[in-house]
């Protein structure tokens, strides 16, 4: 404790009504922000000689002094502490950063309406639905409308530019009422069906529509009743999708996760029945915070936070129960002057929901957890995997890409102690080979790689093959070749993938004894080689695009003696391009004007190999 503060004498002065505390140090900064029932009897607790807390020890030991603020009442004391902890952010309160104002989609307001994503203010005029978990779901919304309703979604400057009708109504996805197309009436009556159908109301929209269909058979219109049974086939599909139980209630689904000073908080936003969104919180927790007070702050903070327009539903499915949460219960319900209940124990629908949340936050805790640890920390896991005596300064990683044997590119990247080295980087063209010939264009790479190198050399200590025992056994019969004059050549490893090509379930092969091995696939040992080897097909896939768009770029007719500009155009407007310029046998190619059937032996020969 320090030396600045008396608890004895300030024990004397505290009150024993609700109220709010905020403990300073001797900056006068607040490091601390709660709230009690009792302040005398909470504050009192902080100062006993038996602390068994590591975390409150901390705290008690840089107070300055403590400021009280009395409360009528526990609910009012709620409010004031969730107000101190946004206004201060104390080092030891637990604090969820969750400012940014959620986005809605807007329909608004003019004589032709638009559909758009909207952030901030609500100053336009229109409806907004919302608000949306993240502005992905917004965007997949937006996307999703535009396929099932013509309505416009450009901005207002496109719109009354437009002459005549752009690429959107092309597509039916606009019925471009910019140029009048459409009848106003018409536009009006899709417009009302896209907020009906923004508001949950799916089956009124779709019995709208069969009305419509059926009136326009009646009538003979039997284009526009196509038109409105497409959209209903279209309807169906999408409620069929989205329906994911027989449950029609709104609630939040929090599903918690809390290991190694991580804590997760996954919400599903359920609203009418359906996944209306998801997203992952990661409040700040001081160390050695128990999961009681990480719960009830993030609860508190996350649903009296009225910056933020967000649609609270009364019902809320918790995966964790804890020590006042009936207290918080109640004091959140009259905070928000409505009902709102928390529930750990469920069934059915609810529990399927809760296991949903419940993995979601785990796997984000485990991959937060992973990218924790630093590439040294990986490095030195990943030598006592391979029992290694000397550590690792140098990894490679050789990976092979073409599509269906054209234009073949090997790469090489380099991995040293601080990670990926891209100086080192190196792709190699691979020539010469037959198409698709994995284990040709690995052993022309390794022999380029490791041709004339000696001990001054960038030497690797492991290299990495991505693929199968055959590539391995390539690779180790160059190294074994070119590497003679050196004194530690690289251990080779194969890096295999597992069945299905699941990440997780890969297997690892040493070069020359052809022994396997595990790593736990929650290992950061694991997350270094596939990380490396992620790297090295990534760098593989962006080069061989390169060399293949080049590749089809510079069309092959023009390397045939004879065959100028006039003929190449000739046969590519004629056969309809290179492919099928290709593909077309010497009977064909005469039919060609300005083709003879000396010139058309001379390309099929050419283009074919022969």
């Amino acid at each position: 404790m320090s030396s600045g503060f008396n608890a004895k004498s300030f024990l004397k002065t505290v009150t024993s009504a609700p109220g709010v505390y905020r403990m300073y140090d001797i900056r006068q900064q607040v490091i601390y922000v709660g709230k009690a029932k009792d302040l005398k009897k909470r504050l009192s607790s902080y100062f006993r000689s038996n602390i068994p807390s590591v975390k409150t020890q901390a705290l008690v030991s840089h107070i300055d002094h403590i400021d009280v603020t009395v409360t009528h009442s526990e609910t009012d004391a709620l409010l004031l502490e969730n107000d101190y902890i946004k206004q201060y952010m104390p080092k030891y309160n637990v604090l969820l950063r969750d400012d940014k104002s959620y986005p809605y989609i807007l329909l608004s307001g003019h004589k032709h309406p638009r559909l758009a994503y909207h952030r901030g203010p609500k100053r336009e005029k229109g409806h907004y639905f919302g608000p949306y978990p993240n502005g992905g779901a917004v965007r997949e919304s937006l996307h999703l409308m535009q396929k099932l309703f013509p309505i416009r979604q450009c901005d207002d400057l496109y719109y009354k530019s437009r002459s005549r009708p752009c690429l959107q109504y092309q597509l039916d996805r606009c019925s471009a009422p910019c140029v009048g197309i459409v009848s106003d009436k018409e536009y009006s009556e899709q417009v009302k069906l896209a907020g009906l159908f923004l508001r949950g109301k799916d089956k009124q929209v779709i019995s709208q529509l069969v009305a419509k269909m059926e009136t326009a058979a009646v009538e003979m219109e039997y284009e526009q009743a196509a038109q409105y049974r497409d959209q209903i086939t279209a309807l169906r599909r999408v409620a069929e999708q989205q329906e994911v139980s027989n449950h029609k209630g709104d609630m939040d689904v929090i599903g918690v996760n809390y290991a190694s000073g991580i804590a997760c908080f996954h919400l599903l936003f359920i609203r009418d029945g359906k996944i209306f969104g998801s997203r992952s919180y990661y409040p700040s927790v001081p160390a050695e915070t128990d999961i009681e007070e990480v719960l009830s702050s993030f609860l508190a903070q996350f649903y009296l936070n009225a910056d933020i327009q967000r649609t609270i539903p009364k019902e809320v499915i918790l995966s964790h129960s804890f020590d006042g949460i009936t207290e918080l219960e109640a004091s959140i319900e009259q905070a928000l002057d409505k009902k709102f209940e928390l529930k750990t124990n469920v069934r059915g629908d609810r529990a399927n929901f809760l296991r949903l949340a419940i993995t979601n936050a785990s796997n984000a805790v485990a991959t937060r957890l992973s990218h924790k640890n630093t590439v040294e920390q990986r490095f030195q896991l990943l030598e006592e995997a391979l029992e290694l005596n000397e550590p690792i300064k140098r990894m490679e990683c050789f990976d092979i890409s073409h599509t269906m044997g054209e234009s073949t590119v090997a790469s090489c990247v380099v991995f040293n102690r601080e990670g990926p080295h891209k100086a080192d980087y190196r792709r190699y063209n691979i020539s010469g080979i037959t198409g698709g010939d994995d284990y040709a264009a690995m052993e022309q790479a390794i022999s380029r790689r490791f041709d004339k190198i000696d001990n001054n050399g960038k030497v690797p200590d492991l290299l990495f093959i991505d693929g199968g025992i055959g590539q391995l056994r390539v690779a180790q019969t160059i190294v074994d070749e070119k590497c003679v004059k050196i004194d530690n050549p690289p251990l080779l490893i194969c890096v295999t993938k597992g069945e299905g090509r699941k990440a997780g379930l890969e297997t690892f092969t040493v070069g020359g004894s052809e022994q396997t091995f595990d790593i736990p696939s929650d290992s950061p040992a694991f997350h270094l080689i596939l990380h490396i080897r992620d790297e090295s097909h990534r760098f593989a896939i962006t080069g061989h695009r390169n060399k293949r768009q080049k590749t089809r770029n510079t069309s092959t007719l023009e390397s045939i003696p004879g065959v100028g500009p006039k003929r190449r155009k000739a046969l590519l407007q004629h056969l309809g391009g290179i492919q099928e310029v290709k593909g077309a046998s010497v009977a064909e190619l005469i039919k060609v004007p300005g083709i003879s059937l000396e010139m058309a032996q001379t390309i099929h020969d050419t283009l074919r190999g022969g």
